[in-house]
Formats: C-alpha cells, structure tokens, sequence
C-alpha cells in the first residue's frame, strides 16, 4: 500500500503511523477568509473521524478525533462539541485522552437507559478503540482493541472502564472503529466493527463481553483500500423496513482517495444480507469520509461526515485549524427502478440561517448568462436552488477577478453532474487536489433539481432530492464574487433561487 504522508500507511481516519511521531510543526499564518460559519471547526489544531455521536436531553453530541498538539495527524483525543439545533456548535473540553492502554481512536457513544453495563442508568458510555503504538512496531497484529469509558454528567467528564480492553484483539491488523446500538430484534447491544477487508458484527448484553456474531463483504463492494468507520440503521421504505450499512473506504473512492459506500439489505439480528450488490456511494464527492449517524434520535437518522480526504487532508491550506465536519443530513430511502438508493438531504434545522431570499424566475440560458446584475455581491455563505422541467447540458460558473473559478454542472451525454476545481485557486499543496470530479445521475425523469450550499471554502450539492450528492473543497486566493450560467445546448431554469445564510464565525 501505498505511503503518503509522514511516512504513514493512510487508513481512513484512522492513519496508522509506523515509525515515531514527529515533532508538530510550527502553525502557518491565519487564514480567517477559510474558516466555516456553520460548518462544524476547531478553534484550532486537527481534526478528522466524527465520533461518538449521539442525542441526549436536548443536546446533539459529536466527538472527533483530535490532535490539540498540532495541526497534522498525530496521537488521538477525542474532541467534544455540543449543539441544540445541529446548526451552532459549542467545542467543549476534551473528552479522552491517550492512556497506557494507547492513542483513542474511532468509535460510537450510546445512552445505556438499563443500565446493562453497570455505570448507571442513562450513563452515557463511549465504546472506541484503544490504537497501541508500542504494540503495532512490534508486528504482533494486536494493537487494536475495544474499550469503554463513561459519563455520568452528560458527556462534561469521563472515566475509563478499569477492565479495558473489553474486545481483545484475534490478531487482525486493522480491528477498529466500533459502532454500537441497541437492536430490538436481538434484544442485545450490536456492534459493527471494521476488520480489514470486511465489517464483523458482535453482540453483547452488558456492552462489556462480547460474542462475535456473523462477517460480511469480503468480496462484496469497493475494496480499493482498507474497510474502515462502519454503520448498521434500520430506515423505512413504503412501509417496509430495510437496514443500511455505511463502509468508509481509504483509498477506492469513485474519485480518488477517501469515499464511503453503502449496502442496502436485511439484518436478522446477526446477519447482514444485502438486496442488491450494485455498488453504491453516501456522497460521490471528494470530501466527505467517515461519516456516521447519530445515536439516540429514533426513526430519524441524521448523518455527519468529515469534510476532507486522505490524499490531501494534512496539507490543505487553512490555520490554525485544519479539516471541518459536512453539514448533519438527514438519510432517506427511494426506489428508481429495481434498485434502492440512499438519499441525504441538509437538515431542516439549516432553515433558521436563511436570510431574505431572491428568486429569478424562467431563466433562459443560450450559451452564456451573467448574473452579475441581479446577484451582484456574492456572500462567502450561501444556498442556492434551481430547478428545471427539462434538465440539459449546464455550468454554474463562480469566478473572481483574478480569473479562478469553480464549475459545477451536469453532462447530459454521460448523464453525470460533476464539480470541476480546476481552476478553483490554491492547490499546488497536493497533486491529487484539482480535476474534474463526476457523479452519475440516478433519477430517471427530465425535471431535476439542485440544492448548493457554500461556506468559505465549501460546496455540497444535493441533486434531484438528494439521490446524487457531492462534498468539495476549494480554496480561492481571493472571493468569488460573480456568477455565470452556460448551456451550450439551452436550458430554461424555471426558478432560481439565492438565498444568503448568516450565522457568526467562530
């Protein structure tokens, strides 16, 4: 496999480094123009992995992996943030260290309101993998394990599980990133655990002996790299309930480097059989890795990834902070043809950022169409929505003076909508940043719609209600500040809708 930075075998958020960390190095000059507004950030120093997240009392939990020493992949924390509306985030102190046991990587928080473990009734308990540096040199294949640790204030302080480790490693080298919830079928707490080149499932009354249960995928879906930061939900189609398993995978991605796939099927309490072995991905985009839902909110299943990709992650040009989260999604299920696809679409708690909004009706585009006039200032955070009866070849063009511009479009011939950066601003930091990044079109009528979300350095766009969804970065030397339509064929937009969104940068 392949080395990329630091000498590290990239995997997932999960980056195994084999020789000594290096010292950090020194944080480079600010840049306040990239810092998100309502994307989730640390104040400063990395991030990656969404962790442990889970709804409680009112209060969305999202833990991170987190090195507070310096702005590149280095020994693990888990990061605290906390939020009321998955809109404004507060970062709250670190939640767990690095102990004897090993750095703290992936893993998932449950409300244990039975007390099976023990801790206490409604005890919040984190289930993450211990990654033992020491262990890993010496090539033993046991460096990663599952371990526990609790809270009884509602996620403000944490203590470890005395007997950690609670799931021993058989010897599989990448044993990691454990996503627990409690299944009604099974009447136990299920664990989703990645190994290797497959997920593994487990089960357990307490959430402290475990029995392994059944595998899946080893010669199922993308295997371009190693299997990582799984997800087992139930999600309700015309009234039938189907189960959905997310598998982030480093590399393999439909566009390079980082990616997450997903399985739909059944899961009978210890088996998980998919419908269908056409392969399938939760954002086509180059950035949005590791994603996982939130614990803890019901029938409702809400989706955070991390906004970044293992080709570039480390060296991407912001300070003195790097790497942000997406923004949270809620997951759906549709039906085109025989097949059964997953759908995001941005929360509707996104609503309360919405300012006055300006709508341009019947647009015809011959060739090309300057909004210069009627959006004339754009905001560095900002939605926009078209939609057309009769979807044709178009590119949405934001540029700026000094002649960068990001594209966004769709390619009627080979039926793809695509984002192309390549010409977006500063990318000389990685030769795998700039391209032309395409994602397949699944509905199947001529009327489509598109939503896009901007924030500094970000666009996410959801198509077609969300059955084709792209995450991209880029990072513009100064903002863009016009906005163009082309159509080489012509295209009528029924409705266009800008609509700033404010909210306070952290």
């Amino acid at each position: 496999m392949k080395n990329t930075f630091l000498l590290a075998l990239s995997l997932c958020g999960l980056t195994t480094i084999s020789q000594a960390q290096t010292p950090a190095k020194p944080i480079p000059p600010a840049t306040p123009q990239y810092r998100p507004a309502y994307h989730f950030s640390p104040a400063k120093m990395w991030m990656n992995d969404p962790n442990g997240m889970v709804y409680y009392n009112g209060t969305y939990h999202l833990f991170f992996q987190h090195y507070p020493d310096g702005m590149e992949w280095g020994p693990m924390h888990w990061g605290h943030a906390t939020s009321k509306d998955l809109v404004s985030w507060q970062e709250q102190p670190i939640a767990l260290y690095p102990d004897k046991l090993g750095w703290i990587f992936s893993g998932s928080a449950v409300i244990d309101e039975d007390n099976t473990a023990g801790f206490g009734k409604n005890a919040m308990v984190a289930i993450f993998t211990h990654h033992n540096d020491p262990e890993e040199k010496k090539k033993t294949n046991k460096h990663q394990y599952q371990s526990l640790a609790y809270s009884l204030d509602e996620g403000k302080t944490w203590k470890k599980y005395d007997g950690n480790p609670v799931l021993p490693n058989p010897g599989i080298q990448d044993f990691r990133d454990p996503k627990v919830s409690w299944n009604e079928v099974a009447k136990k707490w299920v664990m989703t655990l990645a190994t290797k080149d497959r997920i593994t499932f487990y089960s357990s009354a307490n959430l402290k002996d475990w029995t392994k249960l059944s595998e899946f995928g080893e010669k199922l879906g993308a295997h371009g790299g190693v299997w990582e930061c799984p997800d087992l939900f139930p999600l309700t189609l015309n009234g039938k309930t189907y189960w959905v398993l997310l598998v982030s995978i480093n590399p393999g991605g439909p566009n390079g480097g980082s990616a997450t796939q997903y399985f739909v099927g059944q899961f009978d309490g210890k088996t998980f059989t998919p419908t269908t072995t056409t392969q399938k991905w939760v954002d086509w985009g180059k950035d949005d890795y590791a994603g996982i839902t939130w614990g803890n909110t019901g029938a409702r299943k809400i989706f955070l990834g991390w906004m970044s990709n293992w080709e570039y992650a480390n060296q991407v040009p912001t300070s003195p902070w790097r790497n942000a989260m997406t923004v949270p999604r809620d997951l759906a299920l549709k039906q085109v043809g025989p097949e059964i696809y997953l759908t995001s679409t941005p929360v509707k708690e996104m609503a309360k950022l919405v300012q006055p909004s300006q709508t341009l009706s019947n647009l015809t585009v011959k060739s090309e169409l300057s909004l210069a006039d009627k959006i004339p200032n754009l905001a560095p955070q900002f939605q926009l929505k078209m939609s057309t009866k009769q979807l044709q070849d178009f590119a949405l063009v934001l540029g700026n003076a000094k002649g960068e511009e990001l594209v966004i479009g769709y390619d009627k011939q080979a039926n793809q909508y695509y984002v192309d950066r390549s010409k977006a601003g500063q990318m000389t930091f990685s030769d795998k940043f700039a391209g032309r990044h395409p994602a397949p079109r699944l509905a199947t009528g001529p009327a489509a719609d598109l939503t896009l979300l901007f924030d500094a350095t970000s666009v996410e766009v959801f198509a077609d209600g969300g059955l084709t969804t792209m995450t991209e970065l880029f990072f513009p030397t100064q903002s863009y500040t016009t906005l163009k339509l082309k159509s080489s064929s012509g295209l009528t937009i029924d409705a266009l809708t800008y609509t700033k969104l404010s909210q306070e940068v952290k």
